[in-house]
């Protein structure tokens, strides 16, 4: 069974840096991760490309073959890649090996990159990898979550109509602690190994060569990465 993190996050929160940094830290202790990029309007990499979705539509070509603009270009992209996804990210998995360790590198921008798109992709690694998802955020406030006080900002952020959804996820959240949060500093070799340590023992990464008491357990919580 192999490995992957999807990182997710919204646009200028840190996904790719922290993708950087987290493969320079890897190099630097001799451990082998392979970085995807599914963002069709990257342009730059402070890592290498392991799989790029560019090969598979990029914006630049769609802006130039079809005459549209930055945002209905992404649109368009966003709708290809939702319907081809599957059979893309199958054919790239193939040059893989079972126990690989891969970082999905997503788009930034969330209203485009839905949960759908998250949803096909972790259920493309059903039953074939742990699937560990890291959302990165700068909001200083959730490293310690109150429940109250998210719920009365979701409130305040969605129609009236959402109060009673919101309070359930809320409910949800804090009695099963399905999600924690983890400081990050980029400055520390330290800090990214911690954040790094946290995900191997959810995602059981290493374990294989080690008699596993909790091969029938699925872990379900996720980190969100401050920054």
């Amino acid at each position: 069974m192999g490995y992957a993190q999807l990182v997710i996050g919204p646009a200028g929160s840190g996904k790719s840096t922290y993708c950087s940094s987290l493969y320079q830290h890897c190099q630097t202790v001799g451990r082998t991760v392979h970085i995807v990029n599914l963002d069709p309007a990257a342009e730059n990499f402070d890592y290498p490309v392991a799989m790029d979705v560019r090969e598979l539509i990029s914006l630049d070509d769609v802006m130039e073959e079809l005459g549209l603009g930055p945002n209905g270009g992404l649109i368009y992209c966003m709708e290809h890649l939702d319907e081809n996804l599957d059979d893309w990210l199958t054919a790239e998995l193939d040059n893989y090996l079972d126990d690989d360790y891969l970082v999905f590198d997503c788009p930034g921008q969330i209203e485009l990159f839905h949960m759908s798109q998250c949803f096909e992709l972790c259920g493309a690694f059903e039953g074939k990898t742990s699937m560990f998802v890291v959302y990165i955020c700068l909001i200083h406030s959730f490293l310690n979550p109150e429940p109250q006080s998210l719920l009365l900002e979701l409130n305040q952020r969605m129609g009236p109509q959402f109060a009673k959804l919101n309070k359930s996820l809320i409910e949800l959240v804090n009695d099963y602690s399905m999600v924690s949060f983890v400081p990050l500093d980029l400055r520390k070799e330290s800090s990214i190994q911690y954040v790094l340590a946290q995900i191997d023992s959810c995602i059981q990464y290493g374990e294989d060569a080690d008699v596993k008491l909790r091969t029938s357990i699925q872990t379900k919580i996720r980190i969100e990465v401050h920054l």
